[in-house]
């Protein structure tokens, strides 16, 4: 049992709570035991398996845990050590290390790009949407908040392990391979838009809209008709919205 905050494997953990960490170490970390079982079976790549003293007979559990070549395993910890990484008031005793996937786009599904979203609660937020819309190849632009942050995966509730994720620079995302449809207040009624049968809405950042870059690479344009004085919607709502109009309203 690890019982020292200063162990280098425990200050590694803590290193992931920045994304500095998580892109020099290819890391990620899921806490509870909800997020670490939906990350068992869509089959993620583990790292460790961390679990404080209190919850030692949990790994049990979960006996197909798929770890990678030159994993840690099966790691305990001291409770006070458990709640040094957990970064919660009040940790359930279980937290995965995770590899951060590396994928290639596929265009077997429609897109989702974000465009300097940058709460990581409202990019979690998209990613469960998306996920269960099967919208499930996303694109994130510089300045997008970053999914794999803890705040990101907690939000998404496991969309994050489902979908396939993509970094991507602004002038390059006419190389994504299928139509773009912006969402902007300037654009045409979304729920009586016919979209293609396979395109990537673009969702802006929460206060200055998609960047101009992007608007001039996209497509379309679609906005979401408001009522009673209101101009504006969150961002993962709107994203939420337009994922399903957009999708029911496809040529045939």
């Amino acid at each position: 049992m690890i019982t020292s905050k200063a162990n280098d494997f425990i200050k590694e953990i803590r290193s992931l709570h920045d994304k500095k960490g998580r892109d020099e170490l290819g890391l990620y970390i899921a806490t509870g035991e909800k997020l670490v079982k939906t990350a068992t079976e869509f089959g993620c790549s583990f790292h460790a398996l961390i679990v404080s003293e209190s919850e030692v007979d949990y790994a049990k559990k979960y006996s197909d845990i798929k770890f990678s070549s030159g994993a840690k395993g099966v790691v305990e910890v001291s409770n006070e050590v458990f709640k040094s990484i957990s970064g919660e008031v009040s940790p359930q005793g279980v937290l995965a290390v995770l590899n951060k996937p590396q994928t290639l786009p596929k265009n077997d599904s429609n897109a989702i790009l974000l465009d300097g979203v940058a709460d990581p609660t409202n990019v979690g937020a998209i990613l469960r949407t998306a996920l269960a819309s099967n919208y499930t190849e996303i694109y994130l632009t510089e300045g997008s908040a970053d999914p794999f942050s803890p705040k990101s995966v907690r939000a998404s509730m496991g969309g994050v392990f489902g979908v396939n994720i993509h970094f991507i620079k602004k002038e390059e995302c006419d190389k994504i391979g299928m139509p773009i449809i912006v969402a902007d207040m300037k654009g045409e009624n979304a729920f009586k838009f016919k979209s293609p049968k396979r395109f990537c809405l673009c969702i802006g950042n929460e206060g200055n809209g998609v960047s101009e870059r992007v608007k001039g690479i996209a497509k379309y344009t679609v906005s979401i008709p408001m009522e009673n004085g209101m101009e504006s919607l969150n961002a993962s709502v709107s994203a939420g919205i337009l994922m399903y109009a957009l999708k029911e309203n496809k040529e045939l």
